[in-house]
């Protein structure tokens, strides 16, 4: 009997194709596949984005999330340029002009240009996997 896929088959199909790519970019020997911790002021980041930018030819930039104080990227090989971002609220406002509105939270960037438009981070990355970790400071 066929039936319309559901939900569920979408989400084990998705499931499936990103652990095939996370697979097959163990064996590509053009990236490498890095993971580690991210702290501030000796914290682990809570939430936040970390992303890699080739410094020199043609390889693709890579990113990451931060959850946890942790982070696992699939990124190309050679020297890269790491931004850090963490938001923080700074406050909040209402998402329509209405009395009963909900509100929504202002973020801006909790670490310093350093760490993320200015950054001075940087990492050599080898096939196979690695592992960087990054400890900051909020000054």
């Amino acid at each position: 009997m066929n039936r319309p896929p559901t939900r569920l088959d979408l989400a084990a199909l998705i499931a499936l194709g990103i652990a095939a790519a996370v697979v097959s970019g163990c064996d590509d020997p053009t990236v490498g596949i890095i993971s580690g911790s991210v702290t501030v002021d000796g914290q682990p980041v809570e939430t936040g984005s970390i992303a890699f930018f080739p410094t020199g030819g043609d390889a693709f930039t890579a990113g990451g999330v931060i959850a946890g104080g942790q982070y696992s990227a699939r990124v190309p090989l050679g020297e890269l340029r790491v931004e850090i971002r963490v938001p923080k609220q700074v406050g909040e406002q209402k998402l329509y002009d209405v009395p009963d509105s909900p509100l929504m939270p202002i973020l801006d960037e909790a670490l310093p240009a350093k760490y993320n438009n200015r950054s001075e981070l940087s990492i050599t990355v080898e096939p196979g996997r690695s592992k960087h970790d990054f400890a900051l400071t909020s000054e």
